[in-house]
């Protein structure tokens, strides 16, 4: 399999874990606010970086790395990510996949096998199409009732960790954001990740756009913290909520 990037350690990107990061290129999105431009973009123009190398990394450096985090772009479109997982499993790491949620199939299998321990999926938006659509910059079409049918599958799924997360760009409302949280109400875990202007963006435009306040980021967590085991803000200042402030 092959990746764009890869980053040999992070503390922040696996909770709970040290772990390294590996970047695939490409993405069936065009969500303007994104930060990983080119990895959208012009991924078939960055240099690669072969399995190999990622392996070789986690093999020799196992005993103070716990696991890898595969993100994007989108690493559910690729055909070969389950036999990759197959090998990071084998090494003994435990595997945090990001995604977008469009391809249920994919994440039911990897699940199946049990090469993921822990889920991030990116809710972009409210569940309906004219907002999803606007947000995620491609026709919708069927990517709603896979982003539906992930959320349950790793909602039903024993034995993994999870959370569902939006970035919050002021293009969404308060009212979006209120329906988001009622679409995954229940969940386990929930974040609202503040919006950056200050990084390259697939959509340029989204360099002119000024961030949410962290209070208005705060008052929708109070409102929205009952739904969740956990609800926090990322971002901005640490903040967490699980029914209460904690």
């Amino acid at each position: 399999m092959e990746f764009k990037g890869f980053q040999r350690v992070s503390l922040l990107d696996y909770p709970g874990k040290v772990a390294a990061i590996a970047f695939v290129g490409g993405c069936n999105l065009k969500c303007g606010f994104c930060y990983n431009r080119d990895l959208v973009l012009n991924s078939q123009s960055m240099p690669s970086v072969s399995e190999e190398e990622i392996l070789g990394h986690l093999e020799t450096n196992r005993n103070w790395l716990d696991g890898l985090v595969v993100t994007g772009g989108e690493p559910t479109i690729h055909p070969e990510l389950s036999s990759f997982l197959e090998k990071v499993k084998k090494l003994g790491f435990s595997v945090k996949l990001d995604t977008n949620g469009t391809n249920p199939k994919m994440l039911a299998l990897l699940l199946q096998k049990q090469l993921v321990d822990y889920v991030a999926l990116d809710v972009k938006a409210p569940l309906v199409k004219e907002r999803y659509q606007a947000l995620v910059g491609v026709q919708a079409n069927g990517a709603l009732d896979d982003v539906r049918e992930s959320i349950r599958i790793i909602r039903s799924s024993n034995g993994i960790d999870y959370e569902f997360r939006t970035t919050v760009v002021p293009e969404l409302t308060k009212e979006d954001l209120l329906l988001i949280a009622g679409d995954i109400k229940g969940a386990k875990r929930y974040c609202l990740q503040q919006f950056r202007s200050d990084v390259p963006h697939v959509d340029e435009r989204y360099s002119d756009v000024s961030p949410y306040s962290f209070g208005f980021l705060q008052e929708v967590q109070r409102e929205i913290a009952p739904n969740f085991q956990i609800c926090k803000v990322r971002g901005a200042r640490l903040s967490q909520v699980g029914g209460a402030f904690r």
